[in-house]
């Protein structure tokens, strides 16, 4: 079935300059038209019209208006608001992004310096304004502020990177799902609600709901990588501008690569939504709830593979591209296991999802149990791989990937703490990827992946190791790096992943938030302090680079953006989380007691030994 784009065209009333849109829509019979695209991807449109001239992209960007308010039952538009309201455009402005509950001064005196929104930021040169010596963190915000992309007036998400001196802009113009994860948490600890509210439903928007037989279309339930706010002249009149939205599902990324993390941040954001705003409307909408059970599906698809782990292609996450991540990477199990606990709370009971939920709750007991039972390693770990016995055919096999012994890595028998361990990067048969991955480890301590005594362990490991993963700036985002032939062979000699390079073991300064929220969670809050001290010593010096490259992390990256979005947010969200820890408890997941109970059976049969047909009949596979 051929795909199909949808189209919100709305038709603007003539303006005077006191007067703004409050509402996505200013017809209060808006039109939803579904219009066949020469494209293999869905768009949503907002047309920005004059009965005579075409309106200005200025005016369209200076109005401000509540979030979308449609639901969909089959595809189709329910409801929507209009408001049209007699007031100073930039007044309005401000006094929309306030919130509800009315946290006051502090907010209003920092939006009293914002500037307007220009052409889909709010400056177009990126440049910190004048007016004074301002802190780190106050230069941050207006940097993220700076950052901020607006459609049809509403503010919807963060470019990637806002470097008013490079001359290649790539897709880093774009709003990438994973990268607004930070600033949408810095935006919700401030008290600003309708950005991280309006990126939700939007993006929501931009799944992919129909099922396609062309291998090119994105797949039922895929969340997009990205997407584009872009301005284009209205089909067969030239008079008339709409903006579009214009989602990238992997078709145009380096590799073609389907963004397998983005579905799974959107429901760890929608939760920490409605756990720090207290307004569950959102997750409790009709459409929402279908966008969380597509993913789900799409997630737990029954396929060839064995292990309750996700299979994944080579830069399918943060790492996006070839690094030798294939098969059942961390990041990616850590992120699964999280959003299934997530949805777990937020899915509303119904008829229709009791096989899902069942589905859900037997993935999370089996995911549990394989990422700890097989996935740690520490020095004792270590000591019995090299041990094993290889070619084991039998049920209580102790080998059971078949790994063998001389794969344990010469730099790794030395490198390992006495104290401390961590979650391998990757498993699959015969094959232990034993690098350090940050992302997978901090969040595996986040959503409770990892168990109290190996959250602990991992932050023991960072500790023990901080010459390494830390040096000069946080955090490497993996140890160690692929060098000589190693690297040519895996990497396939990417220049951009050179040795203590970008993905392959360079410093990205956005981890720090991720590395708070575990510190503080553990009730170890000095290590994120230490990291953040250690930041602020050069990242607004150095611009807010992307990431740092060399071993000690004391170069800028050589192909780094700078005023990266996502370092300025994970600065600001380590600052604010420090400043309040109890606020971390809205990203944070505890393991419940129905969880610990199923792990606990499950440790009590002990795998190692008889694991015949006979057991078929357990409730939980692993």
């Amino acid at each position: 079935m051929a795909a199909s784009e949808t189209v919100l065209r709305v038709p603007l009333a003539s303006l005077s300059p006191s007067c703004y849109l409050a509402s996505f829509f200013v017809n209060p019979t808006p039109i939803l038209s579904l219009k066949p695209a020469g494209r293999k991807r869905r768009g949503l449109r907002c047309t920005n019209s004059h009965e005579v001239s075409r309106v200005s992209n200025n005016v369209a960007r200076e109005t401000m208006f509540h979030s979308p308010n449609w639901d969909l039952k089959g595809k189709k538009l329910v409801s929507t608001r209009c408001k049209c309201q007699k007031h100073d455009v930039e007044e309005n402005f401000r006094s929309t992004l306030l919130p509800s509950d009315g946290l006051g001064s502090e907010l209003k005196s920092d939006l009293d310096e914002m500037p307007l929104p220009v052409n889909g930021s709010l400056s177009s040169n990126g440049n910190v304004q004048s007016g004074g010596p301002k802190s780190i963190e106050d230069e941050a915000w207006d940097l993220l502020r700076q950052s901020i992309v607006y459609y049809c007036g509403s503010p919807i998400g963060t470019i990637a990177a806002n470097d008013p001196n490079s001359t290649s802009v790539l897709n880093y113009d774009q709003v990438f799902i994973r990268d607004f994860i930070p600033s949408g948490i810095a935006f919700l600890l401030k008290g600003e609600y309708d950005i991280v509210r309006n990126f939700i439903l939007y993006t929501l928007q931009l799944q992919s709901w129909e099922k396609t037989m062309d291998c090119h279309s994105p797949g039922q339930g895929l969340m997009p990588a990205s997407f584009k706010v872009k301005t284009v002249p209205l089909d067969g009149d030239d008079s008339l501008t709409e903006e579009v939205l214009d989602p990238d599902f992997g078709e145009a990324a380096i590799g073609r690569v389907a963004p397998v993390d983005s579905g799974l941040w959107w429901i760890i954001l929608l939760r920490a939504y409605g756990k720090c705003t207290g307004d569950l409307s959102v997750q409790e909408r009709v459409d929402v709830q279908t966008g969380i059970k597509m993913i789900l599906k799409l997630c737990l698809a029954d396929g060839f593979d064995m292990f309750p782990t996700l299979l994944v292609t080579d830069g399918s996450c943060m790492i996006d591209r070839r690094m030798g991540i294939h098969g059942h990477p961390l990041e990616i199990q850590a992120l699964f296991y999280s959003a299934l606990v997530c949805a777990r709370e937020m899915l509303t009971p119904e008829d229709g999802s009791a096989d899902l939920i069942r589905a859900l709750n037997n993935r999370l007991v089996a995911l549990s149990f394989h990422i700890r039972e097989y996935y740690w390693l520490d020095l004792k770990k270590i000591n019995e791989i090299y041990r094993y016995q290889t070619e084991e055919y039998s049920y209580d096999a102790v080998n059971k990937f078949n790994i063998y012994p001389d794969q344990i890595p010469s730099w790794l028998v030395d490198f390992m703490p006495n104290r401390g361990g961590y979650l391998l990067g990757n498993l699959q048969p015969a094959h232990m990827d034993f690098r350090f991955f940050s992302l997978g480890n901090l969040w595996s301590i986040v959503s409770s992946l990892a168990t109290n005594d190996q959250s602990h362990a991992i932050l023991d490991f960072v500790e023990a190791k901080w010459a390494e993963l830390v040096a000069d700036m946080p955090f490497k985002i993996c140890y160690p790096a692929m060098e000589g032939e190693e690297w040519r062979i895996i990497t396939g000699s990417d220049p951009k992943n050179t040795p203590w390079s970008y993905h392959n073991g360079g410093a990205w300064p956005t981890l720090l938030w991720q590395l708070t929220v575990a510190s503080i969670k553990m009730g170890r809050p000095e290590i994120a302090e230490k990291a953040v001290e250690l930041a602020e010593r050069r990242i607004a010096i150095d611009k807010w680079p992307e990431y740092y490259d060399t071993k000690r992390a004391r170069f800028i990256g050589k192909q780094a953006r700078l005023y990266q979005t996502w370092s300025i947010a994970g600065y600001l969200v380590a600052k604010l989380l420090l400043a309040n820890p109890a606020a971390a408890k809205f990203l944070t997941s505890e393991e419940d007691s129905d969880l610990e109970n199923a792990f606990s059976c499950m440790i009590s049969a002990n795998p190692r030994k008889t694991r015949g047909r006979k057991k078929a009949q357990q409730p939980f596979i692993v």
